[in-house]
């Protein structure tokens, strides 16, 4: 299955109590039917784009990357890549890229829809469409925080206690990671 074919079954099965996510739903899958390569950075006027909010095992803490071109604090992923077998693929290879964490799982289909405008790797201003998941870090010995090894696309990456990320735009995302884990 193609990352395309993927993404719009996750969003064709997923379920958002939220009017205004629902509506970003059915936009994305329009988008999805006009842009054959929508899922690529290639396609400049905007793209599909794959993140995690990575959470510790105890649901009490949030990995945030320190984002060198959006200069806040945001959850860990990327774009997506022409041999990511599916958007959940895509989202954990950028969790575990940018956070040296193995044994991330995914909570099952995304959480939280985002759009945003940016200029990103392409060097032009285009829009991200963001797909985001939760993924739930392996358990720890004395349920220390896993230990992170920083990658040269964060400025920095920490631990977070879940009720003070310090973006206040992530809330929503929290909010509705902690959701689909109870």
């Amino acid at each position: 299955m193609s990352v395309h074919a993927s993404v719009r079954a996750a969003l064709t099965a997923a379920q958002f109590d939220d009017p205004e996510q629902d509506g970003l739903r059915h936009t994305y899958l329009a988008f999805l039917d006009a842009a054959p390569d929508g899922c690529l950075r290639a396609h400049a006027p905007g793209h599909l784009t794959a993140s995690a909010l990575v959470v510790d095992a105890d649901r009490t803490h949030a990995l945030l990357t320190l984002h060198p071109r959006v200069g806040k604090w945001v959850q860990l992923g990327g774009h997506c890549e022409p041999d990511d077998e599916s958007i959940e693929a895509a989202a954990l290879r950028e969790a575990l890229e940018e956070s040296g964490i193995e044994g991330l799982r995914l909570a099952h289909g995304p959480v939280h829809l985002h759009t945003h405008p940016i200029t990103c790797s392409l060097g032009v201003p285009t829009r991200h469409l963001d797909v985001r998941f939760v993924a739930v870090a392996p358990p720890t010995p004395d349920g220390v925080l896993p230990e992170v090894v920083c990658s040269d696309e964060s400025l920095d990456l920490r631990w977070f206690p879940l009720g003070e990320v310090p973006n206040p735009e992530l809330k929503p995302l929290v909010a509705a990671a902690l959701d689909r884990l109870a």
